[in-house]
This record gives structure tokens, C-alpha cells and sequence, in this order.
């Protein structure tokens, strides 16, 4: 099968997530809340922090976000991650939302925004990240 073009180009960085937008996650006028796209944003910067630090990672910032288009119920959200900066503890991801419209199959960026994770040991603290 082929795959339809994107509009607004190509996503940047790897696919990590990779789920539907389903009834249960509507507003009143059937458009996917905006915290559940958030969400499943924040699942795919950790599981690519955690690759990145090798262990675990929490969540301590994200920078603005604006939704440039709503998501519909039967679209799949396809959420893409790259690593931009790595500091001693803590990093910044690349997060980028995009849906692949249940009745054109047509992608459209959706939202992104930079996470800022931090490294942390078994006791919650900060922990360097290792080198590459």
C-alpha cells in the first residue's frame, strides 16, 4: 500500500507511540481532548529519555504548546521523539504529534513541543546521564 503524502512535510525524529483516538477520550463536540494528546506526548518523550539515559526518567518541563489542528475519534496518533540536547542530568526531546485521519489516511501535524526529562536513581534523585 502506498502511503498518502503528508501535509506540512516529514515528522522529525523516530516513531515512539503509535495508538487510536478512541470515543472515551472526546469533548462534548466529539474532538480528542487536547490533555490526552499531551499525554500520550509525555509516554513517548519518556520511553525515548529512558532509551537516551538508560534508565529512569521524569518529566520536569515542556515548553509552549499550540494545537494547530484537533484529532477525531478513529485517527491514529502518531507521536515522534528526537533527543536535541543532553546536559549532565537532564535532557531535552523533541515531541511532535501527528494524526493519520481515519476517512483520507492523509497525516497532519497535530502539536509538538520540547520535553525537558531529568535522570534519576531508585531514590528519586538526579543522576548523570551516561555518554553515548
Amino acid at each position: 500500500m502506498t502511503r498518502p503524502p503528508a501535509i506540512e512535510g516529514e515528522p522529525r525524529g523516530d516513531l515512539t507511540v503509535r495508538t487510536i483516538a478512541m470515543p472515551a477520550d472526546t469533548n462534548a463536540n466529539g474532538d480528542i481532548f487536547g490533555g490526552w494528546v499531551l499525554s500520550q506526548m509525555d509516554v513517548a518523550g519518556g520511553i525515548a529519555g529512558v532509551e537516551r539515559a538508560m534508565g529512569r526518567v521524569v518529566t520536569v518541563a515542556l515548553d509552549a504548546m499550540t494545537f494547530i489542528r484537533p484529532v477525531k475519534v478513529g485517527d491514529v496518533l502518531c507521536v515522534y521523539t528526537q533527543v536535541e540536547h543532553v546536559g549532565r542530568t537532564s535532557m531535552k526531546i523533541h515531541v511532535e504529534a501527528w494524526a493519520r485521519r481515519f476517512t483520507t489516511h492523509g497525516r497532519e501535524k497535530v502539536t509538538d513541543a520540547t520535553f525537558t526529562f531529568v535522570a534519576i536513581d531508585d531514590n528519586g534523585r538526579p543522576r548523570p546521564i551516561p555518554p553515548l
